[in-house]
């Protein structure tokens, strides 16, 4: 912010106000009638010239006016955000879509096609899930014929089955054994915390049973990270074809498809997730999207948490030019209404 003054600040948000309401290149006179200060034509026109060069807007094409850069939206944004406050309450009723709703899924899908109404953007809601798992109780049981079931039992009450070979029957007391060892070093742990150290400590334990702790590791692996492949719910695909710089040669249809497939969005799911806390609002303009079919378009995510660690995103998804300020506020309110309904239904 050092580098812009007041005056270049003004100039920069006001072309981006007016680039958001028309989507076309902004002029000097244009510029004069959203200003709070009087300044000639030719004055706007040399600070235009200097934001330009600063790299916070472009001349497209031959057109005389400009818009505004990936880097004048950051600014913007940035601003906008440290500048605003959560509502401590939220600001509008949905109760009514909780009412008749028996399952979270049929609830998220109502939601993201109410945002993409309201907003008039794409929308993305992940389920709620398990932040880093963590893994409360493994238990071995014999099945005869060289099988052993493995239950694993994960925080949320998760409960998978797996079924594995031993190649040869293990004692009652073996099994017992196992089942010590495996519970008071994997007890508590996530996924990423049971590392070689930890898993050395337990075969040098039991080193006669080495090759089955691999296998029992193996099947935990595969019940947590199932888990947190979490589902994706998208609605207002067709508002994409509301916004020329999205539809040209096979923008949309790339566009299109990327919401149909979802699976592209786990990569803004994932995008600064470590950093994302309760009702955190994240901004990625153009070229911050990792998703290729998504370049020319921003996406505001927003976490929402639901305690003991369980957490969901929702994602907006439109032009770079999308009304900011309305999103976040949209977000923040749905934070908050998610929070209350499943503190409600919980």
């Amino acid at each position: 912010m050092a580098e812009l003054d007041e005056r270049k600040e003004k100039i920069l948000y006001a072309i981006i106000q007016n680039y958001q309401e028309t989507g076309e290149p902004v002029g000097s006179r244009t510029i004069s009638k959203y200003l709070d200060v009087k300044l000639s034509p030719a004055t706007i026109r040399n600070e235009m010239s200097d934001l330009e060069e600063m790299g916070y807007i472009v001349q497209p094409h031959t057109s005389a006016g400009r818009i505004p850069t990936d880097k004048g939206y950051r600014l913007y944004v940035d601003r906008m955000l440290s500048e605003r406050n959560l509502p401590a309450v939220p600001t509008a009723d949905t109760s009514f879509l909780i009412k008749r709703v028996d399952r979270v899924e049929e609830l998220l899908m109502q939601m993201a096609r109410l945002l993409a109404s309201d907003t008039h953007y794409a929308t993305m809601i992940t389920g709620p899930r398990y932040k880093r798992t963590k893994l409360k109780f493994i238990q071995l049981s014999p099945m005869g014929d060289g099988k052993l079931l493995v239950v694993v039992v994960a925080e949320g009450n998760l409960v998978k089955n797996h079924i594995i070979s031993i190649g040869e029957d293990i004692s009652s007391e073996g099994i017992l054994q196992l089942n010590l060892l495996l519970n008071n070093n994997l007890s508590g742990l996530t996924i990423d915390e049971i590392t070689l150290d930890v898993i050395s400590r337990m075969k040098a334990e039991d080193g006669e049973h080495a090759e089955l702790i691999n296998k029992v590791l193996d099947a935990v692996a595969e019940s947590i990270r199932k888990e947190e492949k979490v589902p994706i719910y998208t609605s207002g695909a067709p508002n994409i074809f509301k916004y020329p710089e999205l539809t040209g040669g096979d923008k949309a249809s790339e566009l299109i498809s990327t919401l149909e497939e979802k699976e592209p969005l786990g990569l803004i799911v994932r995008s600064g997730e470590e950093e994302a806390g309760r009702h955190d609002i994240q901004v990625f303009i153009g070229d911050e999207v990792p998703v290729e079919s998504m370049k020319d378009c921003s996406v505001v995510t927003a976490t929402y948490e639901l305690g003991n660690g369980v957490q969901g995103k929702i994602g907006i998804i439109g032009p770079k030019r999308m009304d900011y300020q309305k999103v976040v506020e949209t977000l923040q309110r749905t934070m908050s209404q998610l929070d209350v309904i499943f503190q409600e239904e919980g």
